[in-house]
């Protein structure tokens, strides 16, 4: 029988990823829309892949163990799943990507398959926002999931809007991936996060076309590569990360934003040049 693939998100980003190290495994292609998740599925399957969809909810962790309990044995992990600034208020996008994607490094930690992996798909948004104290990253690293929002500086009266609540989540993710390695590597399996730039996706062009649609194309204008990047490109990354070329590779984080975080604290992208 085929060990799984746990898909969490029917987005491009995670089907490419998915593509990439999925031919010899029963992927599971979980989304809170069903429609979404037989979409991509069906992609998939048509070009010789073994997928299922089902549905999941990521914000609620028995929707979480249900998938899990379907797939069997599960040896690689892809979380793509979340919700963007224009998407979603504040309080869904602490929900689903923050506590989510906690759920899940937490439910999947506990039956990940000796030598398996996983990534999990954070933000540049993460790496731009001002740095949190020792105390606050320990938090975010080490708090049980369920009892995360309770965390003082995540409260809603001290998330100042989307933008923010979106950047907290992801600095989470990051955070929650180095401490979850620890847990993973006690099952002889590792853990890893990447943090997309503008990548071109469904998702991306909501933003475009949202409230900091111009922010948004100015940053990939402005950035050492000029362009924003695809779903193809992340992928490489995982590729690598997810193969025995990266066996030594667990706890990390992988920029790939085409520079725009170089130029945002360093460059034409800088907020106040003066200082």
């Amino acid at each position: 029988m085929k060990d799984s693939l746990l898909l969490f998100g029917a987005g491009q980003i995670g089907m490419a990823i998915a593509r990439r190290v999925g031919a010899d495994k029963k992927i599971f292609v979980a989304d809170k829309k069903i429609e979404n998740a037989k979409n991509i599925a069906k992609i998939m399957a048509e070009a010789g892949f073994d997928t299922v969809a089902v549905e999941c909810d990521i914000s609620n962790r028995d929707s979480i163990k249900r998938v899990i309990d379907q797939a069997g044995e599960i040896s690689m992990l892809v979380n793509a799943a979340g919700v963007s600034p224009s998407q979603a208020p504040i309080e869904v996008i602490l929900k689903v990507d923050l506590v989510g994607t906690a759920m899940i490094l937490e439910e999947v930690g506990k039956v990940i398959k000796r030598g398996g992996v996983g990534v999990t798909i954070s933000s540049q948004s993460g790496h731009r926002m001002l740095a949190l104290t020792p105390h606050q990253d320990f938090e975010l690293a080490m708090t049980p999931a369920d009892e995360l929002l309770a965390l003082e500086f995540l409260k809603p009266e001290n998330i100042r809007d989307t933008l923010h609540a979106y950047q907290m989540a992801k600095r989470c993710n990051v955070k929650r991936v180095m401490s979850e390695a620890v847990k993973w590597g006690h099952r002889g399996a590792r853990i890893n996060s990447i943090s997309p730039g503008i990548i071109v996706t469904p998702l991306a062009l909501d933003e475009f076309n949202g409230p900091r649609g111009d922010f948004y194309k100015n940053m990939f204008a402005k950035c050492p590569a000029g362009r924003p990047g695809t779903a193809d490109e992340v992928a490489n990354v995982a590729e690598v990360l997810m193969s025995d070329r990266g066996a030594f590779i667990t706890g990390a984080d992988f920029l790939i934003d085409g520079g725009a975080t170089a130029s945002f604290f360093y460059g034409e992208l800088r907020p106040d040049p003066a200082n």
